[in-house]
């Protein structure tokens, strides 16, 4: 029996939701909290998740905010890793999710696939970087996460061109699973695994084409691409020099490899354009895209050029590359829901405004501050790096206590991250910003009287 009708979508809203501001009632980490935390050891890997000090356990979230379960109210700076891009359950992808769940939750993706995944590649498509000259022709396949994506980048590379090697930066994160880590740049995270991984990555500075071509020079596998992220993420919020990625794409065409961007977390408006690429103009060969793709869905995507793909063979009943939940019906259309809301309130263009106004009043608080080595960033994607890696993790601390979410990242955690919804308030963002100083400045001066 069909289901019945749904019910109409929410009205779209006029205005972006408001951000309530901190409301801490209790002791951070709270009782409840702690208890969770002793429950959650008994369970779970101990490497999963760090109980000391224990950490929040999340009850709700709501556009900018989000409560944990002893009641304590805090504006998140994080997005949730970059995930919640129009912001935590947006009605509209809440109610796309309810909609697709009721009308079909799972299908046979590679095999009788749904139609809401024919939708959302025909979109991608259509918003795939160009440069400013025609729409390509583009392929894609729809993936969980982002380490999925990059894996499908790097198949396709690898049959595209024939050749294994893969020349990526130093300070990359692009995910965790094998042929993803050996492109990734944390020893701490391959070291466990080395004698498992292929070796096939070379690593060249970050922002350096110097270096690059002085890398590609040394022995090895033969390079068949370029891994790049446009911004780094969890290497520290760092902004490689302008033409940096058109430097890139020029040396690849050059050369013949394929240029693969990593958009999964600067992509979707996230530093002020659709693709961080976007702001030199640059047409990737592959774009990997995740995280705030389905704004609180797992849902990732390599996109790339249609003479790309077309190095797969067709598939004639069994795909050399797949997945159960290739893609999922709720998931894809939680992007499509999400792409929609970003388009209308046009949240690149705010993400560029309002993070450049942040990065100012951040900038200008911390001028001279001994606490701090820079202020960097593009767009909703800030980093502020402390001098010592302590006192980033103190701040963060600090912060949680004060009802703000968020994160250390880059090397030894000493640059705090913020990257918050792209629907956060203007004015709790800066008043964010405002606590942040106030504390880095005050701990730096509190330690000098305390030597």
């Amino acid at each position: 029996m069909p289901p019945s009708a749904p019910e109409s979508p929410p009205a779209p809203t006029p205005l972006l939701p408001p951000t309530l501001p901190p409301a801490v009632v209790g002791p951070v980490p709270g009782p409840e909290s702690r208890r969770l935390a002793e429950r959650l050891a008994r369970v779970e890997s101990r490497n999963v998740t760090a109980l000391d000090p224990p950490p929040i356990f999340w009850e709700r979230a709501r556009h900018a905010n989000l409560w944990d379960v002893d009641g304590n109210r805090y504006v998140d700076l994080t997005a949730a890793f970059g995930v919640a891009n129009v912001g935590h359950a947006h009605p509209e992808v809440v109610h796309a999710v309810a909609h697709q769940a009721e009308t079909l939750l799972h299908g046979m993706g590679d095999v009788h696939p749904a139609r809401v995944k024919v939708e959302l590649l025909e979109q991608l498509a259509a918003i795939y970087p160009r440069g400013g000259g025609p729409a390509p022709a583009v392929r894609g396949v729809l993936s969980s996460s982002g380490s999925d994506a990059v894996e499908t980048a790097l198949k396709t590379a690898m049959l595209a061109t024939g050749r294994a090697g893969i020349l990526a930066f130093e300070g990359a994160y692009h995910g965790l699973s094998f042929g993803a880590l050996d492109c990734t740049w944390r020893r701490d995270f391959k070291a466990p695994f080395a004698a498992r991984l292929p070796g096939a990555t070379r690593f060249a500075r970050y922002g350096d084409l110097d270096d690059v071509r002085r890398v590609a020079s040394l022995p090895g596998e033969a390079i068949g691409a370029v891994l790049v992220e446009p911004l780094q993420g969890r290497g520290g919020e760092r902004v490689p020099p302008a033409g940096f990625l058109r430097g890139l794409r020029a040396l690849c065409d050059e050369r013949g490899w394929l240029l693969v961007v990593d958009e999964i977390y600067t992509g979707l408006g996230r530093t002020g354009a659709r693709f961080a690429c976007d702001h030199e103009g640059v047409v990737p060969d592959l774009l990997c895209i995740g995280k705030g793709l389905a704004s609180g869905m797992p849902l990732s995507a390599c996109l790339g050029l249609a003479g790309c793909f077309d190095a797969w063979p067709r598939s004639t009943g069994e795909a050399l590359h797949t997945q159960t939940f290739l893609g999922h019906p709720a998931s894809c259309a939680a992007a499509l829901a999400s792409l929609d809301v970003s388009a209308r309130w046009q949240l690149p263009a705010r993400a560029k405004t309002v993070g450049a106004r942040a990065l100012e009043r951040l900038r200008r608080a911390l001028a001279g501050a001994a606490s701090v080595v820079e202020v960097r960033g593009l767009g909703l994607m800030l980093g502020i790096e402390c001098a010592r890696p302590e006192l980033a993790h103190r701040a963060a601390q600090a912060m949680l206590e004060q009802g703000y979410v968020l994160l250390p990242s880059g090397p030894e955690g000493r640059v705090l991250s913020l990257t918050p919804p792209l629907t956060i308030e203007e004015t709790a963002l800066l008043d964010a910003c405002d606590a942040i100083a106030a504390w880095l400045t005050r701990a730096v001066a509190d330690d000098g009287r305390r030597a």
